[in-house]
């Protein structure tokens, strides 16, 4: 039986930070050989925000990146976590959202869906 001691510091936190940041952050995560655990979009009244989760054994590490609309460009972050390829071009294909250097771009077509961007359909372009 594997046992995890749950301590009361290892409670997570999320930290909001700009998109000039995203790439030398990860970069530092990637360096002390953190996990990518998850990136994930949601809708919010004022835009969207992006949520970047690492892990170091069992603590995590979470980014959020908040923007008004899918005119943003984010960079994508591919080049530093190869698998997060499949995390932009989901999130690309479902919300609108442009992430600019991925390593493999499907170019709207990863997902087969009847409605384009159908968790963000305002944004269809």
């Amino acid at each position: 039986r594997l046992f995890v001691e749950r301590s009361t510091e290892a409670k997570q936190k999320t930290i909001p930070i700009e998109i000039g940041q995203l790439l030398p952050k990860v970069s530092e995560f990637h360096s002390a050989s953190l996990r990518l655990i998850q990136i994930g979009c949601t809708k919010t009244p004022t835009g969207l925000e992006l949520n970047y989760s690492f892990a170091d054994g069992y603590k995590f590490h979470n980014y959020r990146i908040t923007f008004a609309d899918t005119s943003t460009s984010i960079p994508s972050i591919s080049n530093i976590y190869w698998s997060a390829f499949l995390y932009e071009n989901e999130i690309h294909d479902l919300y609108g959202v442009n992430f600019t250097g991925l390593n493999i771009n499907y170019q709207g077509n990863f997902y087969r869906s009847n409605t384009k961007h159908a968790f963000n359909p305002k944004e269809t372009k």
